[in-house]
């Protein structure tokens, strides 16, 4: 898609040649004529998209071209003038969030024409999109995330967003005036890198010469913000930076920048920022944070970090080391070339005493050595040359195999650690096996290694890449290009091999009352790497608590760490991205539905993407209240049911899943190369939807199309595709146009002659309903005076909403004795009953199909202590205490739900008497 995109790009900008500034003010030509790799956006951008040349003018001074004949195919993209530009960066710990705020003007499209907008958002390492709000000529756009309904064939939903890169989104925005302004706010996560004791960060900021405003004088302004909370009184110092930054604020653990100028033009570099922290050791701590109040998980979450300070104050433990290459027929040319380079500069910093061995594997396995072997300069210079002639791409792939012969050749280790570090581009059908013969020598006790792996294109899965790292205490990254591949890989045996303490234990624990933790193994500390583990827990954690480990010499080290609450750094945004990774290879590893809708539930709250959520635009008309989350799930069922719009202007539009998958076994059999990967087709959903919006109103009368899309819904592929060639090719026939090509007339007769055949079969076999759903049923829900009293309101409200439920009714009251007694008097001589009597209650009519038992499911057992093991998603598990105090009642048939219903919701009729309750 990046080569694509590229292309397109250096069309656009040939094309706005036609856009006629005034004789004063010409663009200098020099600024257009760049390499195809400029083209790459480096910077936020927008673009026309333009389809049909004769709408490309100067929408102030039009020039009245020639008229251009022929459409572009694919459309061309114009790069719009940028008008401001504002960037704040806020640093928590080793996370950055980014926001870009920016305006850009259609200056390439006579005014009395529209365009479609697209957005490319590149972004820095390890990059998150949290979001993307749109505002022009009173319509504004923003992005949201919905959950997946089947994650697994999430990837059949036609995308109008995509990754031109991994590090770089782009999505579209419709219909946008010509000669108007264009805002967008634009937000995304990314990670800080250590090196050498700093941190540094490096955002995507560089804008090309051709998006400078020209005509009229038009003021530019670049605006940064820039500020590094570490949540803790130590001092950090500004070490380098790519603008002129002005310090503002300087506190103990805080530092703030700001640059603001009026400039000639825009910035022409990236950001780039690093800061370091004085101390003279290793340094670490712990935070603490409570659940959110719109939080699904009711346990509290903690951030454990310890720090290196600097790579001469502790010795690097003795190594044994071995490299496992993919060297399967996909890896030809550069990723091979890349990987061999960087095998080699790995080797080269291994000490003399380390030891070492290389296996490159296809669909066998071919050792350098029968042993380990020391790291020599002749063992070196033999490795090279053994490197140069036996890797060479061939045949297909099996991982499993070099990983046993990596264990037979560490099994022998002794006073030092053994690390694999696995380099491969693709997916293999027994990766579970893998995870599971790897976890034996784990459990086992026996030689253990620190594995690492890195990740080659998106062909391969990478959430069992990074399962592998974490049951072997190592470390993992991703190469998505194989110009990365160097850096990339040469970074991670440097984060990973340089270990000062190893055996890491951290006693406070081990006494907590539930843990779950991220890694699931406490990693090594590395020279060139901080160690971070996070998660969730129920407990109590100490004021302080020790941490020990084992340094290079054998000695025992131990160390007293702070723990405390974190203060203005929001916890459950700077950990989101690393659990909803971990917590998606888990649920991939042990194939967890529950897992999959944890990380779904996660995904939506943070806004950070996963593999079970799509990511959709709404639209938001000024005056109007954006869509509840309800809504848009129900559209997106709508879309993905095949059911037709109810309008050609839709006000949600598909944008896609982001997630990269779990591997590719076609391709990596296939051996397709890494970098071949391209945009998924449209399904014929999408397809459908597409057509029939653009010819319904000229041409599917014309033919009685309409009688037929009532059995949407029930058409299988084939149909679908049928009814959108028949739709696409009647799009074309338009009685006010004498360009339609009649040699097109037999493939359009034979076209819909198909689908009226099939058409009727289908619907000869289809009742003639107008409505294909089910029948829906309601159901009374109770929230009850302790869910009111611990604020769990909210919390109940959003599980409805997520679980499809509709609210049709809700009534806060107070309940009597009188009014319990005759509502409930099955519960009437139990223990509990006073307490419902305690307070008010919220009493809610429910509208789903199989309603009754779903909402019975959702709440859980009765008893809430025992639904927190058995039932830990359930309501009365998130909300709930015990038998007694469990939050909420649930109709337990629909006999039940009618009668109860109508105790509270029925018309009372003149002078009837109260009905025991007081509404408040």
């Amino acid at each position: 898609m990046a080569t694509e995109f590229t292309s397109c790009v250096e069309y656009g900008l040939g094309l706005s040649k036609r856009v006629f500034y005034g004789k004063e003010s010409v663009p200098n030509p020099s600024e257009m004529k760049r390499s195809s790799k400029s083209y790459f956006p480096e910077a936020p951008m927008v673009y026309a998209v333009v389809s049909d040349p004769e709408i490309v003018d100067n929408p102030d001074i039009p020039s009245y071209q020639p008229y251009v004949h022929g459409l572009c195919q694919p459309p061309a993209l114009i790069p719009l003038h940028m008008h401001g530009i504002g960037m704040e960066i806020e640093v928590y710990l080793d996370t950055a969030f980014v926001t870009v705020s920016g305006t850009w003007r259609v200056h390439c499209v006579s005014a009395a024409k529209r365009c479609e907008c697209r957005v490319a958002v590149p972004m820095g390492e390890q990059g998150s999109l949290l979001g993307v709000e749109s505002e022009a000529a009173g319509r504004s756009y923003r992005t949201q995330l919905i959950a997946a309904e089947d994650p697994r064939n999430v990837e059949k939903v036609g995308q109008d967003g995509y990754f031109l890169k991994r590090q770089a989104y782009t999505l579209k925005v419709p219909q946008v005036d010509g000669g108007s302004l264009l805002s967008f706010k634009i937000r995304w996560s990314q990670k800080l890198l250590y090196h050498d004791g700093h941190f540094s960060l490096s955002v995507p900021f560089r804008f090309p010469a051709y998006v400078n405003p020209v005509g009229r004088k038009i003021s530019k302004r670049e605006k940064i913000l820039l500020n590094v909370n570490v949540g803790t009184n130590i001092d950090l110092s500004c070490k380098s930076t790519s603008h002129p930054l002005k310090e503002v604020r300087r506190q103990s653990g805080r530092l703030s920048f700001s640059y603001e100028a009026e400039v000639q033009s825009w910035s022409s570099a990236a950001f780039s920022f690093s800061y370091t922290v004085h101390t003279n050791d290793l340094y670490g701590g712990v935070f603490l944070q409570s659940p959110t109040l719109r939080d699904f998980d009711d346990r509290e979450m903690f951030y454990f970090y310890l720090m290196p300070r600097n790579t001469q104050i502790r010795r690097v433990f003795k190594r044994q080391v071995i490299f496992i290459v993919d060297m399967s027929r996909s890896m030809l040319g550069d990723p091979l070339e890349n990987a061999k380079n960087a095998l080699l500069a790995s080797l080269s910093n291994l000490n003399r005493e380390d030891t070492f061995n290389i296996i490159a594997f296809n669909e066998g396995v071919h050792l350098f050595s029968s042993s380990m072997e020391l790291a020599t300069n002749e063992a070196m210079l033999k490795a090279k040359n053994w490197v140069d002639a036996n890797l060479n791409a061939n045949g297909g792939t099996n991982i499993l195999l070099p990983l046993r012969e990596a264990m037979i050749l560490l099994a022998k280790t002794v006073d030092s650690l053994p690390f694999i570090f696995l380099v491969t581009d693709g997916a293999v059908e027994n990766e579970r096996e893998i995870c599971t013969f790897m976890k034996g020598y784990a459990s086992a006790g026996s030689v253990c290694p620190r594995i690492s792996t890195l990740g080659i294109g998106l062909y391969c899965n990478h959430y069992f890449l990074q399962m592998l790292a974490q049951i072997g205490k190592g470390y993992y990254d991703a190469a998505y290009d194989s110009e990365s591949i160097d850096y990339k890989m040469q970074r991670l045996f440097t984060s990973a091999s340089s270990v000062i303490l190893a055996n890491i234990t951290v006693d406070a624990l081990d006494s907590l009352d539930s843990l779950e933790r991220y890694p699931s193994h406490i990693p090594d500390l590395s020279s060139g790497s901080p160690l971070i583990m996070s998660g969730r827990y129920e407990g109590s954690f100490p004021d302080s608590i020790k941490v020990r480990g084992t340094l290079a010499d054998m000695s025992n080290f131990v160390i007293d760490l702070k723990v405390q609450r974190s203060k203005d750094i929001p916890l459950d945004q700077v950990l989101a991205r690393r659990h909803i990774d971990m917590l998606t290879a888990h649920a991939w590893l042990l194939g967890s539905k529950e897992l999959e809708e944890k990380v779904s539930k996660l995904s939506k709250q943070t806004g950070v993407p996963s593999e079970y959520t799509c990511l959709i635009l709404l639209l938001t008309n000024e005056g109007k209240k954006a869509p509840e989350s309800v809504m848009i799930q129900e559209v997106y069922n709508k879309i993905t049911q095949r059911k037709k719009p109810e309008s050609n202007n839709q006000k949600v539009i598909i944008l896609g899943n982001l997630g990269f998958g779990f591997g590719n076994l076609t391709a990596t059999v296939q051996n397709k190369a890494p970098g071949s990967e391209e945009e998924k087709p449209a399904d014929a959903t999408e397809m459908l939807v597409n057509a029939a919006s653009n010819c319904c109103s000229r041409v599917l009368d014309r033919v009685c199309c309409m009688c037929f899309i009532r059995t949407c819904s029930h058409m299988n592929n084939q149909c679908a595709i049928v009814l959108t060639q028949v739709c696409t090719a009647l799009a074309c026939i338009d009685e006010s146009t004498a360009g339609f090509d009649h040699k097109m007339l037999p493939r359009v007769v034979s076209i819909v002659s198909n689908f009226l055949l099939i058409g009727f079969v289908v619907s000869l076999s289809l009742p003639c309903r107008s409505d294909a759903t089910a029948e829906k049923e309601m159901t009374l829900a109770i929230i009850k005076p302790d869910g009111l009293y611990d604020n769990y309101t909210d919390k109940i409200k959003n599980a409805i909403s997520d679980s499809g439920f509709r609210i049709l009714n809700e009534r806060l009251v107070q309940l009597d004795e009188d009014a319990a007694m005759s509502f409930y008097a099955e519960h009437s001589s139990r223990s509990f009953f006073s307490d419902l009597v305690s307070g008010p209650v919220l009493i809610m009519v429910l509208e789903k199909e199989n309603a009754v038992a779903d909402w019975r499911t959702l709440i859980g057992p009765t008893d809430a202590s025992k639904a927190k093991i058995t039932h830990p998603n359930s309501i009365r598990a998130m909300c709930g205490k015990d038998l007694q105090r469990n939050c909420v009642h649930g109709s337990d048939s629909l006999q039940s739900a009618q009668r109860e219903i109508s105790f509270f919701f029925k018309e009372k009729s003149p002078g009837s008497g109260s009905m025991g309750h007081d509404e408040l």
